[in-house]
């Protein structure tokens, strides 16, 4: 199941998706949370709520997610929800804890440095190997800013990444009480090439959205994968922004040539939930990399999704089955990531959809408030 949001800064979606989590671990046999976040920073809150790792908080697991928009993840609405799991876990079976997986493909650096750190401890001939494969990316200062400046300029690291891949891959299985070890690993790895694509494709043919969107579904799909019981793929719950989430094909988003992760797990089943607001508070940044502050949400257009469903709901939750109905007609419908810019509210917000199919149930909360960023949070 996916479990989407309009907007990255609003506590009502954390809330809402951790409760429906917590539901489907213990009714519906969920095995595993995959967010749209970084590997690094996923993987540490992965060890920590399987009760693994020398961190001694939730807090502190979160704080390897340190590049803008920190507080994305590194808030107290999901310091609360990883703390939760952790107590989930720690009541069952180490074989049946559920673990947590970033599907981004923006930990580039930090990825990599996973895998020859993985490889120092078992093949050290593969690790020097990875090493000079990786110089390809350290001459860019771990810059992903350089690296995609030296790509216009008609350098590429895609060889080199394809390389510290194959390192990996050559190494015999695992032992069976190492294999989550080398999952961890080979997602690490997989975050390399997908991120040197990101950035490459990026400055090239500029579809840089489906690379990364098709990334984050063979994730997905390797995660459920990697679970599998008696060669079923087990039931992953994903978080994402709705853009992601919702089915790409049914929305304005296939006018731009894009496809979404949603979209690609239909093929798979998978159930698309959308959750949307009226107005409130968001934490937002007025630009990408600067400060995030709280924002007021402007009311919504008239005619849009946000507008009816605002009708329907009156002051209270609100929540449409929608698998099944009809296509209506396509309405606006707001979309806010990191940033937010009211003053071109309709350009920079919005896309237009056929709600009926983007999703397969939708959440509407009338009114919702900012999340509250952790210390130390970036932006």
């Amino acid at each position: 199941m996916l479990l989407g949001e309009s907007t990255h800064g609003t506590r009502e979606y954390y809330v809402e998706r951790a409760r429906l989590t917590h539901e489907l671990i213990a009714h519906h046999d969920a095995r595993a949370v995959a967010i749209e976040g970084d590997w690094s920073g996923a993987e540490r809150v992965n060890r920590y709520v399987r009760g693994l790792g020398p961190d001694r908080s939730a807090a502190e697991a979160l704080s390897d997610f340190r590049a803008f928009p920190g507080w994305m993840w590194r808030n107290v609405e999901f310091r609360d929800f990883v703390e939760q799991l952790r107590t989930v876990n720690l009541a069952r079976p180490v074989e049946q804890r559920i673990g947590v997986y970033g599907l981004d493909v923006y930990d580039l650096f930090d990825a990599g440095d996973a895998v020859v750190a993985y490889l120092d401890r078992v093949d050290p001939a593969a690790a020097a190997r990875a090493r000079v494969h990786l110089k390809c990316f350290a001459r860019h200062g771990r810059s992903t800013d350089r690296y995609a400046l030296a790509v216009r300029r008609g350098s590429s690291c895609e060889s080199a990444a394809e390389a510290v891949q194959a390192e990996l891959a050559r190494l015999r299985t695992p032992a069976p009480d190492q294999a989550d070890v080398r999952f961890a690993v080979e997602r690490a790895a997989a975050t390399v090439v997908a991120g040197e694509e990101y950035f490459r494709v990026l400055q090239t043919t500029g579809y840089a959205w489906n690379a990364r969107d098709r990334r984050m579904a063979a994730g997905a799909r390797q995660i459920a994968s990697h679970l599998s019981r008696a060669g079923q793929p087990a039931k992953v719950v994903i978080w994402a922004h709705n853009t992601h989430v919702g089915d790409a094909s049914e929305t304005s988003m296939r006018e731009r040539g894009e496809l979404s992760l949603g979209q690609l797990l239909r093929a798979d089943g998978a159930f698309l939930v959308g959750f949307m607001t009226a107005g409130g508070k968001v934490l937002a940044a007025e630009e990408w990399d600067g400060p995030a502050k709280v924002r007021t949400l402007r009311e919504p257009l008239a005619g849009s999704h946000e507008a009816e469903l605002a009708g329907q709901a009156g002051d209270g939750r609100l929540v449409r089955i929608l698998r099944g109905l009809p296509r209506a007609g396509r309405k606006l419908q707001r979309a806010v990531g990191v940033v937010y810019a009211p003053a071109s509210e309709k350009v920079s917000h919005y896309i237009t959809a056929h709600l009926e199919r983007q999703f397969d149930a939708v959440v509407f909360l009338p009114r919702t408030s900012a999340v509250t960023p952790l210390p130390g949070a970036r932006g």
